[in-house]
């Protein structure tokens, strides 16, 4: 059985000092998005959570100030599966900003039902990359002005189940499989993070793509017994392919709390010093992905693909 990390967020921000650090962190009610949010806010930086109603930003920043007394935290509403919402964000956040130092594209959705956003997106791949292509390329003058800056975008190790369906994304053709659905969402997300280097790693924005492990939150709360038996299966066959014994339970590996799944997000966003730009990274580490994720021909068509879906043009520097 592969040893579960044990790297917290406090340990990785020992000794750190974000005081002056302006930083945005999607999804922040729940999860590790929270726990990012508090390790964030307990290092000094002032932090701003999405939230997907008042009522639960409310709850959260509440419960962040009941943890970090002192906490510098505020939230706003954010909808990833409207682009209408997420631009109307992004135009509140610039007028009432003038430096973001970090963004942490964290909020994300798995094994949901066939489904499709406000703009007609199948469900995973709206919301956990287009929605964040659009908020992140209207954002990126504001961190590039305050470079050196950082992008996070979570993604999983549930990117090896799928590639990107480059001629039918939104799955209008092809049979409907959720786990292939959130797999292709999560290599889109370590696509983005590659091509957001390219473009923006000379301007001193770099971006990392994040695997948190298997966290336990209420992100699988779609999963069905047969999405488990579904996704212990292509974890043993993972295992098998690689060489590796996998980990019990099928090949899965083991669940973490949110202290340690948040570790990376964080690691990445202050303390990957040796970390390339673009890189993809697991357990505060830069670690493999899947070559089809991380390759940059696939990143700058992706971009452009995103771009043609979204209708929103975000010029190369």
């Amino acid at each position: 059985m592969t040893d579960a990390p044990t790297t917290t967020t406090s340990d990785v921000l020992a000794g750190v000092d974000l005081t002056g650090a302006q930083v945005l962190v999607t999804g922040g009610t729940t999860g590790i998005g929270k726990e990012t949010a508090r390790a964030l806010c307990a290092a000094g930086a002032s932090v701003v959570i999405t939230a997907r109603s008042d009522e639960k930003g409310a709850a959260a920043v509440d419960d962040l100030r009941a943890t970090v007394p002192d906490a510098d935290v505020a939230f706003a509403v954010l909808e990833l599966d409207s682009l209408a919402s997420v631009r109307a964000f992004t135009d509140r956040f610039l007028a009432a900003n003038d430096r973001l130092d970090l963004l942490v594209a964290n909020a994300g959705v798995m094994a949901m039902p066939y489904g499709r956003t406000a703009d007609g997106f199948e469900q995973h791949f709206g919301i956990n990359h287009l929605g964040h292509f659009v908020l992140i390329g209207r954002l990126m003058p504001l961190l590039v002005a305050s470079a050196p800056a950082r992008v996070v975008v979570l993604s999983s190790a549930g990117h090896q189940a799928s590639d990107i369906h480059w001629d039918d994304p939104n799955w209008e053709r092809t049979e409907f499989s959720k786990m292939d659905a959130y797999g292709q969402s999560k290599t889109a997300n370590v696509l983005h993070a590659v091509e957001l280097e390219r473009r923006y790693g000379p301007l001193g924005v770099h971006a990392y793509a994040v695997h948190p492990g298997m966290v336990r939150t209420d992100l699988g709360r779609h999963f069905t017994r047969e999405d488990v038996e579904d996704l212990m299966a292509r974890a043993a066959k993972s295992a098998a392919a690689s060489g590796g014994s996998g980990s019990g339970g099928g090949g899965l590996p083991p669940t973490v709390n949110v202290d340690v799944g948040a570790a990376t997000s964080v690691w990445a966003a202050v303390a990957a010093t040796d970390a390339d730009g673009g890189s993809y990274c697991a357990d505060c580490a830069v670690a493999a992905a899947a070559p089809y994720a991380t390759d940059p021909d696939a990143a700058q068509r992706l971009w452009t693909l995103s771009e043609q879906l979204t209708h929103e043009t975000f010029s190369a520097p």
